[in-house]
C-alpha cells in the first residue's frame, strides 16, 4: 500500500493535477477573501439577473400607459411609481437597465476582439505600429463623450448606432493597454528563442504574446464596460442615444428633469441604478486587478 501511494505521488500526471487543483483552490480563496471583487460580482450578478428576467418580474410592459395613474408616487401596484405619460416607472428602469447592460457587455466584447488585434500587431511590427497608434492618438484626442455625440449625430439615433460609436470611442484605450504589455513580452528572451526556431508571426503573437495580456485586457474591458454604461445613459438623456418611447435609463432621467421638483422618483430609481451599475463593475475590476496583477498585492502588503 506504501508503494502504491509512493509511486502515485510521484507520477508527472498526478503531481500535475495535484499542482491545477491546489492552484484554483488558491485563487477561490483569493477570490472570496478580495472584497472589491465579491462586492462588485454580487452588484453584477444582481442587475444581471434583473436583466436577463425582465419580463417575468414586471406586472406592465414598459410601453403601457394608465392616463388615470400619471405621475403616482411609489405604492404597491407601480413600486416606482408612474412617469408623465402614466407608464409603469418599475417597468421602464428594469428595461432600461437591460438595454444598458447589453449595450455595455457588447461594445466591451467588440472592444476586446478589435482592440486586442490591434494592440498586438502594433507592438509585433513596428511601421504597423506608427500607423495604427497615430489613428489611436486622433480619436483619444478627443473627450469620449464629445466624440460619441458627433458619431450619434452623423449616425442617428438607435442602439446599433450606439453600440458601433460606442465601440469606437473605446477601442483605442484597449488597443494602447494591449500594446504596452505586448511590448513588455516580446522582449522576453522565450520570444527570441522562438524566433530562432523557426516559429511563424502568428504563432508567436497569438499563442505566446496573446495569453500574457489578458490580465490587463480583462481589467480594461471591465472598464470599458463601466464608461459604456456612463455614455449611453448620456446619449439617451441628450436625445442622441436610445430614441423614445424605447426605455433607457438616459431618456427617464430626461423625462424626469421637466417635473423634478414635483416627482422625484422619475430621477432616483433610474439614477440610482446607473449609480449601482457603474459601482459595481468598477469594484470588480478594482478586485480584478488586485487578484490578477502581483505587484499590485505586493505593494500592499
Amino acid at each position: 500500500m506504501e508503494a502504491k501511494t509512493i509511486i502515485q505521488k510521484t507520477d508527472p500526471l498526478y503531481s500535475k493535477n495535484h499542482m491545477k487543483k491546489e492552484r484554483q483552490s488558491l485563487l477561490l480563496r483569493r477570490y472570496f477573501s478580495n472584497r472589491l471583487v465579491v462586492t462588485g460580482s454580487v452588484i453584477i450578478l444582481i442587475l444581471s439577473l434583473i436583466s436577463i428576467f425582465a419580463p417575468l418580474i414586471t406586472v406592465y410592459t414598459p410601453y403601457d400607459m394608465i392616463v388615470t395613474d400619471r405621475l403616482s408616487p411609489p405604492s404597491a401596484k407601480h413600486f416606482f411609481g408612474t412617469d408623465n405619460f402614466g407608464r409603469d416607472l418599475f417597468s421602464r428602469v428594469v428595461y432600461g437597465t437591460r438595454v444598458s447592460m447589453t449595450v455595455g457587455l457588447t461594445v466591451a466584447a467588440i472592444t476586446l476582439v478589435i482592440g486586442a488585434v490591434i494592440g498586438l500587431y502594433s507592438a509585433y511590427y513596428r511601421t504597423l505600429d506608427h500607423i495604427l497608434m497615430r489613428v489611436c492618438d486622433g480619436l483619444m484626442a478627443f473627450p469620449a463623450i464629445l466624440l460619441a455625440i458627433a458619431l450619434m449625430a452623423a449616425l442617428g439615433p438607435n442602439i446599433i448606432n450606439v453600440i458601433l460609436s460606442l465601440s469606437i470611442v473605446n477601442t483605442p484605450s484597449v488597443a494602447r493597454v494591449v500594446r504596452s504589455a505586448a511590448i513588455v513580452v516580446k522582449e522576453q528572451t522565450f520570444i527570441e528563442a522562438l524566433r530562432s526556431q523557426g516559429a511563424s508571426s502568428w504563432r508567436i503573437i497569438w499563442l505566446h504574446i496573446a495569453p500574457n495580456t489578458m490580465s490587463p485586457l480583462i481589467v480594461q474591458i471591465t472598464y470599458v464596460f463601466g464608461v459604456s454604461v456612463i455614455i449611453e445613459a448620456s446619449l439617451s438623456f441628450l436625445g442622441a442615444g436610445i430614441p423614445a418611447p424605447s426605455p433607457s435609463l438616459g431618456n427617464i432621467l430626461f423625462d424626469g428633469k421637466i417635473v423634478i421638483f414635483n416627482a422625484w422618483w422619475m430621477t432616483v430609481f433610474p439614477g440610482a441604478f446607473i449609480i449601482l451599475s457603474v459601482l459595481g463593475l468598477n469594484l470588480f475590476g478594482d478586485g480584478l486587478r488586485d487578484l490578477l496583477d502581483p505587484h499590485t498585492n505586493k505593494v500592499k502588503k
